[in-house]
C-alpha cells in the first residue's frame, strides 16, 4: 500500500471521528446556509403574487430583490471583518436574529416601501451571519479530509438550499405571499437559541489598534444603490434627465470617496493593491456579469411564465428546477472536472452555455408556453452554465492570493456576485418599464420585453467570455506561506479544492 493511500485512509478515519457538537455544529451552520440560499431563489418565485397585492409595478417589485443583494453585497466585507473583531460566535447570532426579524416584519408588512426595506436589512444580517458561519465551521475541523467533508456539506446544502427554495416558493405562494417571507423567520430564531448552547465560545483576543472600516462599507454601498436606482428610474425619467444624470454623478462620486477612504484607512475595508492580482479581478468581473445576466433573466422568465403563460407559483417552480438541479448532481465532480480543463476553460464554457440558453428563450414569444420544447432547453442550459462556471469563479477568484489576504478576495468575489445581480434584475425591469409606458399594459410589456431584455443580457454574458480572455493570463500574486495557519485564510483554499 503507498503511502499517499495510507494518508487518505488515516484522513478519512479523522474525518469520521466526529463528536456530538462537530456534527451539531455543521448541522447548525448549513442549517443557516439553507435559509440564505432559500430565501433568494423563493422570493423570485413569489414576485408576481407580491407585486399584484401590494401593487407594486415590475420597476418597483424588482428592489425587493435588489434592496437584499444590496445589503449583502454592500456589507460582506465588513461583515467579515466583524467577525474577526468581535468573534466569530457572536456575529453570526447576532446576523441570525436580524435576519429572523427582518423576516417576520417583511411578511407583515402592507407597504411595498417597508417590504424592500425589510428585505435590505435582511440581506445585512445574512452578510454578517454567513462569512462568520464559514469561520467557526474552518475553525472546528482539522485541515484534510474533515474539512474538506465539512466544507462540501457546507457547499453542497447552499445549493439544495438554492434549488428546493424554487418548490418551497412556490408552495408557500399557493398559501400565501406572506408565508415565504414568515416560515423561514422561526426558523433562523430556532437556529440561533440552539447556537447559544451548541457553539463554543471562543478565547479572547487582542484587537488593540484594529478598527472597523464603517465609512468604507457605506460608502460603496450608497454608491450601489445610487448606481440601481438611476438605472431603475431612467427608462421613465429619460436617460437624458437631470435626476437621472445626477443619480450617476453621485455613484461616481461615492465611489471615488470609497477609494479616498480606504487608501487612507489604517484598517481598510479594501486593500488597494489586491486590485493588481488579474486572475482575481477578472473572477470578478467575469462573476458580476455572470450572476447580473442571471437574475436578470430569471426575474424575466418568472413574470413571463406566471403574468403571460398564466401558471401558477408551483408549476414555475417546477419548471425552474431542472437548472438548480445541476448544482446538487455536478457537486462531487467539481474539482476532478477543473483539474482536468482548468478554470479558463470551465468559465468560458459556462458563459457559452448561458448565452445559449437565452437565445433559445428568445423563441418565447406568446401566451401558450410548450415547456418541453420551449423553456425546458434554456433552463438545462443554464443549470449547465451553473455547473460548469461557479466552481472554477471560486477557484480562480482566490487563486495566488497570499494567505493573509484569502478572506478579502473571497469578500470581494461574493461582493461582486451581490452587485451584478442587482443591477442586473434592474437593468431588466427597466427594460419591461419602458413598454408598460408605452402602453401594452403589463402582461403585453412582459411579452414585448423579451426580445429586447435578451438583447442586453447575451452580450453581457458574453462580454464575461472577453474578460476572461483578456485578463487572466496575468501574473497572480505570489503566496505567502507565513500565512498558511490562519483559520479563514486554510478554509477559503480548501474550500476552492473543495468545489
Amino acid at each position: 500500500m503507498s503511502s499517499s493511500t495510507t494518508v487518505r485512509q488515516r484522513e478519512t478515519q479523522d474525518a469520521r471521528k466526529w463528536g456530538t457538537r462537530e456534527i451539531a455544529t455543521i448541522v447548525l451552520l448549513c442549517g443557516a446556509l439553507f435559509l440564505d440560499a432559500m430565501n433568494t431563489s423563493s422570493i423570485n418565485v413569489a414576485l408576481p403574487t407580491i407585486g399584484a397585492h401590494l401593487r407594486m409595478s415590475p420597476a418597483t417589485l424588482q428592489w425587493v430583490v435588489s434592496g437584499y443583494a444590496l445589503g449583502f453585497g454592500g456589507f460582506l466585507l465588513l461583515g467579515g471583518r466583524a467577525a474577526d473583531l468581535l468573534g466569530r460566535r457572536r456575529v453570526f447570532l447576532g446576523g441570525l436574529l436580524v435576519f429572523a426579524v427582518a423576516s417576520a416584519v417583511g411578511g407583515l408588512v402592507d407597504s411595498g416601501t417597508l417590504l424592500i426595506a425589510a428585505s435590505f436589512v435582511k440581506g445585512v444580517g445574512a452578510a454578517f451571519t454567513i462569512p462568520a458561519g464559514l469561520s467557526i465551521l474552518t475553525t472546528t475541523f482539522t485541515e484534510g479530509a474533515a474539512r474538506n467533508t465539512a466544507l462540501g456539506a457546507w457547499g453542497a446544502t447552499g445549493a439544495a438550499g438554492f434549488t428546493l427554495g424554487l418548490v418551497f416558493g412556490g408552495l408557500l405562494s399557493e398559501l400565501g405571499w406572506r408565508y415565504v417571507l414568515l416560515v423561514p423567520a422561526p426558523f433562523a430564531a430556532l437556529i440561533a437559541i440552539v447556537g447559544l448552547r451548541v457553539l463554543e465560545r471562543p478565547e479572547r483576543s487582542s484587537t488593540t489598534g484594529r478598527h472597523y472600516d464603517l465609512p468604507g462599507a457605506v460608502a460603496i454601498t450608497a454608491s450601489m444603490m445610487a448606481l440601481v436606482y438611476s438605472v431603475v428610474e431612467a427608462p421613465a425619467r429619460g436617460w437624458s434627465d437631470a435626476r437621472t444624470i445626477g443619480g450617476l454623478a453621485l455613484s461616481a462620486a461615492l465611489l471615488a470617496v470609497f477609494v479616498a477612504v480606504e487608501s487612507r484607512s489604517a484598517a481598510p475595508l479594501v486593500r488597494l493593491g489586491i486590485l493588481k492580482t488579474r486572475t482575481l479581478v477578472s473572477a470578478d468581473l467575469a462573476g458580476m456579469l455572470y450572476f447580473g445576466s442571471f437574475l436578470g433573466f430569471q426575474f424575466l422568465a418568472t413574470l413571463y411564465v406566471q403574468d403571460v403563460a398564466g401558471w401558477s407559483p408551483v408549476d414555475t417552480a417546477l419548471a425552474f428546477l431542472p437548472a438548480g438541479a445541476f448544482l446538487v448532481i455536478s457537486g462531487s465532480q467539481s474539482a476532478r472536472v477543473i483539474g482536468r480543463f482548468g478554470t479558463r476553460r470551465l468559465i468560458a464554457a459556462g458563459l457559452i452555455a448561458f448565452a445559449v440558453g437565452y437565445v433559445l428563450f428568445l423563441r418565447e414569444n406568446s401566451h401558450h408556453l410548450a415547456y418541453t420544447t420551449m423553456l425546458l432547453p434554456s433552463m438545462v442550459l443554464i443549470g449547465l452554465g451553473w455547473a460548469l462556471a461557479f466552481p472554477a469563479l471560486n477557484v480562480q477568484a482566490t487563486a495566488g492570493v497570499a494567505g493573509r489576504e484569502q478572506g478579502l478576495a473571497a469578500g470581494l468575489f461574493n461582493t461582486g456576485f451581490q452587485i451584478g445581480g442587482a443591477v442586473g434584475v434592474a437593468v431588466i425591469s427597466a427594460v419591461i418599464s419602458s413598454h408598460t409606458t408605452a402602453g401594452g399594459g403589463e402582461v403585453g410589456a412582459v411579452l414585448s420585453s423579451i426580445r429586447p431584455a435578451m438583447t442586453i443580457l447575451i452580450p453581457v454574458a458574453l462580454a464575461g467570455l472577453a474578460v476572461i480572455a483578456a485578463v487572466s493570463g496575468g501574473r497572480p500574486a505570489p503566496t505567502d506561506a507565513t500565512n498558511r495557519t490562519e483559520p479563514k485564510s486554510i478554509a477559503l483554499a480548501e474550500c476552492a479544492k473543495a468545489l
